[in-house]
């Protein structure tokens, strides 16, 4: 089926006993076994999550399953595993305790999400691992930045905030000859427009918060990791006690039904509004991957079916430390972290940690939701007034 298809029919329930087009919202930790034997059974297959071997509640109901299903036919056949998380960064973090331990060597571009960066920074360091940042530049050459203990690598693309754009076919390559484990987040991308693990990588990480959930009322991270992988992070997993609850998992399951099509028409108003931005004296540049004068337009180009709503925002030097009274002035856009939703947000750009140089005292980042993009403009346009006052 193609991807607008899958969407809709991906993890859906079919039997000659159940008429419901969604899944049930099954509430339960406690699940009764018919003998003694079948306990012993379940509990022997508990390891393999086969769905009508669950012993326990936190091993996932039929509403989990249908949306973990829908999750691995949309990231393709190299998926053989799916989890939820209460939040994206324990999306982020479990899979870096599946697989690192004291004494590893860990690398991580330099634009990766900031709590991800401080986890490694810190709780990463405090286990013995080493940690270190590459520059989301390198593509095969990060062969030169492996050492005999290198573990794992974990990337995101673009990156957070910055919207660089690494060479991720050449990395995973890489990792895969050095027998490093690859780790991206993909978010900004969604399964629909780009699928990691075909391409290598060996696990995938989404924020459902984001584009999955749609609808700025849930909190959630998923993992798919392909089949080398997918055992040892699932018995992290099993062994961290990690799960979300099934109300969460049925919002998520129901938000990328119609994610698709939600994506399409926020980026199609993306592109009016980045097209616009462009023609202000105020802005220097726009950083977009899809844009054909971005440094990653090449790799985006090459490598992505498309593109979505986010995107960052350079100011002229003038208006360094000076954003505020334009952001506070916004009627339309909210401001207010996260993005994803079908609303549209705008917040200044942070990232004082990395190394690689980003004007960040003069960037915002917009998040373009569902109004219509003519309205956000006419919002943009008398905010940015605030800009020529001052």
């Amino acid at each position: 089926m193609r991807e607008e298809t899958l969407l809709v029919h991906a993890g859906r329930h079919i039997s000659d006993d159940y008429d419901f087009v969604n899944p049930p919202v099954i509430r339960a930790s406690t699940v009764l076994h018919k003998s003694a034997e079948d306990m012993l059974n379940r509990a022997m297959h508990e390891r393999d999550m086969i769905e009508d071997k669950i012993p326990y509640g936190t091993y996932g109901s039929p509403t989990h399953h249908a949306f973990y299903k829908a999750l691995c036919a949309l990231e393709g056949p190299k998926a053989k595993g799916a989890w939820a998380f209460p939040s994206g960064l324990a999306a982020c973090t479990i899979p870096l305790l599946a697989f690192l331990k004291s004494g590893d060597h860990a690398l991580f571009i330099d634009t990766i999400y900031g709590p991800t960066r401080e986890f490694a920074e810190e709780i990463l360091k405090r286990m013995g691992v080493e940690v270190e940042f590459f520059p989301p530049s390198v593509a095969e050459n990060i062969a030169s930045y492996f050492k005999p203990n290198t573990t794992l690598l974990m990337m995101e693309t673009p990156g957070s905030h910055s919207f660089e754009m690494p060479d991720v076919p050449a990395i995973a390559k890489a990792c895969r000859e050095h027998h490093v484990i690859s780790v991206i987040d993909n978010t900004w991308a969604t399964p629909l427009y780009f699928k990691p693990l075909e391409v290598g990588v060996d696990v995938v990480i989404h924020a459902a918060t984001k584009y999955i959930g749609g609808h700025s009322d849930l909190t959630m991270g998923v993992v798919i990791c392909n089949e080398e992988t997918w055992p040892r992070a699932y018995r992290t997993i099993v062994q961290t006690g990690q799960t979300t609850g099934c109300d969460d998992i049925y919002l998520a399951y129901r938000g990328l039904h119609s994610m698709g099509v939600r994506v399409k028409a926020s980026t199609e108003s993306a592109k009016k509004i980045v097209d616009w931005l462009l023609t202000r004296d105020e802005v220097e540049r726009v950083l977009w991957p899809a844009l054909p004068t971005d440094p990653s337009y090449p790799i985006w180009k090459r490598d992505f079916k498309g593109a979505t709503s986010l995107f960052g925002v350079v100011f002229k030097e003038q208006y360094a430390n000076q954003l505020a009274p334009m952001i506070d002035a916004l009627k339309i856009f909210g401001r207010g972290y996260s993005w994803g939703g079908y609303e549209s947000l705008l917040i200044q750009s942070y990232g004082t940690r990395n190394q690689t140089p980003v004007p960040f005292e003069r960037m915002v980042r917009i998040a373009v939701g569902l109004e219509n993009p003519d309205d956000l403009i006419d919002d943009l346009r008398q905010a940015f007034e605030k800009l020529r006052i001052r």
